[in-house]
């Protein structure tokens, strides 16, 4: 272990945190543990267990209706909760730095990059000479692999890459050279090599600048070369806590298994398991340990007595009343099994150019047969995205042709056949943005349903309440509006409202991107079902993992153009084209 990670050099101590909603309901309760300088720790769980909650109340802040009531945070010795006014506003970003997991939304779109890290800088060290100000800008925008010349500088947000924009947000944290740095899904929505490069950043600054760093997230995959400890957290309580080895080798809690049965791994195509039941909401824990309900491993006790976290290795803590002691088995490979698929494609795509200020898809040409999953992979700007909304009927400046079910397919969705456009559905990449604020969920997916099929009243509702356990989730949901959601269940509700059209093609744009494994494998299996069943599905993603676990073919795209396709097991197991291998080589795995 470094020697700047000793106990002398702690920079983070958390003791009994507990947040609480009104009427004393706690979000996080009983929450302790530290940081070293140059550490790196991940947070883990599923939505709603209490990540960004603890991520945001080491900020000293709490989301509306919630309070910090209890606990000590310590960060170099500075007692945060016990900061007010001036000296608060300093402590955040001047001490612990704060990475948004969407940079489109957390950037000021009217501000250049440069304006931004000036404002940064001399909100808080207003005394800075400018060629000192200019110097830290160019020294940190160098640091996180940027280019630090005027050009760049006078950018807009706007007109970066994610991965870009991400590096900005690195840079905006650390070029006030924070102690602590919190991380909140910074790279869920990077393609695999742009989200290798930001974490490979993430490690190196973090170690040369002695910065402890929270990373959050719902996929132990992508921290497994990253982080040092890993925290595994459920309904607000942490589960375990391990040296990441450790915790990859042997996990002690049946959650935290469940959790890694759960994760899609590019290494092997193998059954995803998910986690039957529902994370507890904040005032619905029941009594004992809170897993319970879900652990097949369960006791009498476990009903009873909730179990604290307690050790039970060297640096291996673990709440649970019967802790695992062996090691975890690796998932059995499935071999896959040639699918069978009508011979004559639902979908034909010839010579497909589309452009907007430039260029973006250059005479693309494919077809997918009924029942099949397409699935289309490559970097952010590769056209992915472009492909999906001119087959969905949302693309502009298109040309080419489209052919559905052997009859010409209209470029613009307005000009399809009612028939058509209740077959093609499309799922969105962002829930946030693609459900109406104003509408109760079951207004939004009661609508399609008037639109195509004429249906009302209790038809209706009944149809509405089989499509949202269809995509795990309660009927009791049916009556919030989407702003009362976790990012994963909007995501299960745009998945929902697509599939109560009655879909023949399903148009999937990174639609995974957002859920944690669990819901993610309960999707992923919904969608393998919905195959066998006769559903054609064109799935965009960068998680080449996912990809392994459920498409059939896979078409691989770079700046526009195809460089390979094939099966699946032939471009992930054996790939021809350079780009491939290396979008395969920068894949985050379990292996």
């Amino acid at each position: 272990m470094n020697a700047a990670f000793k106990r002398g050099s702690e920079v983070l101590q958390v003791r009994d945190l507990r947040v609480e909603l009104a009427g004393e309901v706690d979000v996080l309760a009983n929450v302790s543990f530290s940081l070293a300088a140059g550490e790196i720790v991940g947070l883990v769980g599923e939505s709603g267990s209490g990540k960004t909650t603890l991520a945001t109340a080491l900020l000293r802040h709490a989301r509306q209706g919630a309070r910090i009531v209890a606990g000590h945070i310590a960060v170099a010795g500075q007692a945060l909760l016990e900061l007010h006014g001036e000296a608060l506003r300093l402590a955040r970003g001047g001490m612990v730095g704060y990475v948004a997991q969407d940079p489109a939304t957390a950037l000021n779109p009217a501000l250049r990059i440069g304006t931004l890290l000036r404002e940064t800088l001399l909100a808080h060290e207003p005394a800075l000479a400018r060629g000192v100000l200019d110097r830290r800008i160019g020294e940190t925008l160098v640091d996180v692999g940027l280019p630090d010349d005027q050009g760049f500088l006078r950018r807009f947000p706007h007109q970066l890459s994610g991965g870009q924009q991400q590096r900005v947000m690195l840079a905006l944290a650390f070029v006030l050279r924070p102690r602590l740095i919190v991380l909140d899904e910074p790279t869920t929505a990077l393609d695999v090599t742009t989200q290798a490069h930001v974490l490979d950043t993430l490690k190196r600054l973090c170690r040369s600048q002695g910065v402890a760093a929270l990373y959050v997230t719902h996929d132990l995959a992508v921290v497994r070369d990253l982080v040092d400890r890993v925290m595994v957290m459920y309904a607000g309580r942490l589960v375990e806590v391990a040296g990441r080895d450790r915790l990859f080798k042997a996990p002690a809690h049946p959650y935290t298994r469940a959790l890694l049965a759960a994760i899609p791994d590019i290494a092997r195509r193998q059954p995803l398991q998910a986690i039957a039941g529902h994370a507890p909401a904040p005032g619905q824990r029941p009594h004992g340990c809170a897993f319970a309900p879900r652990c097949a491993k369960r006791r009498a006790e476990c009903a009873v007595i909730e179990p604290a976290l307690l050790g039970h290795a060297p640096d291996h803590q673990v709440a649970c009343l019967a802790p695992l002691r062996e090691a975890m088995a690796l998932h059995e490979t499935v071999a896959t099994v040639a699918a069978t698929h009508d011979a004559a494609p639902l979908l034909e795509i010839q010579g497909l150019d589309v452009a907007y200020d430039r260029q973006v898809l250059f005479d693309v040409s494919l077809a997918v047969r009924r029942g099949e999953c397409l699935a289309l992979v490559g970097e952010s700007g590769s056209g992915k995205t472009s492909l999906a909304r001119a087959v969905a009927g949302l693309g502009e400046n298109v040309q080419g042709q489209l052919r559905y079910a052997g009859q010409p397919l209209a470029f613009a969705a307005r000009q399809r056949d009612v028939r058509q456009r209740h077959q093609i559905q499309y799922v969105f990449q962002n829930p946030y943005r693609a459900l109406n604020p104003r509408q109760t969920i079951a207004q939004i997916l009661s609508a399609p349903l008037k639109h195509f099929f004429g249906t009302r009243g209790v038809q209706a509702q009944r149809q509405v309440e089989a499509v949202l356990a269809r995509v795990s989730l309660p009927a009791s949901i049916a009556q919030l509006y989407p702003n009362s959601l976790s990012g994963g269940e909007r995501q299960r509700v745009a998945i929902a409202r697509a599939l109560i059209c009655q879909p023949k093609l399903l148009v999937c744009d990174e639609i995974t991107s957002a859920l944690d494994v669990s819901v993610q494998a309960s999707i992923l299996a919904l969608l393998r079902r919905l195959q066998d069943e006769g559903l054609t599905l064109l799935f965009v993603t960068h998680d080449l993992g996912v990809v392994r676990a459920i498409a059939d073919r896979v078409l691989v795209l770079r700046q526009g153009r195809v460089v390979e396709q094939g099966s699946a097991d032939q471009v992930l197991g054996q790939p021809v084209a350079a780009y491939t291998r290396t979008l395969i080589e920068h894949s985050p795995s379990l292996a």
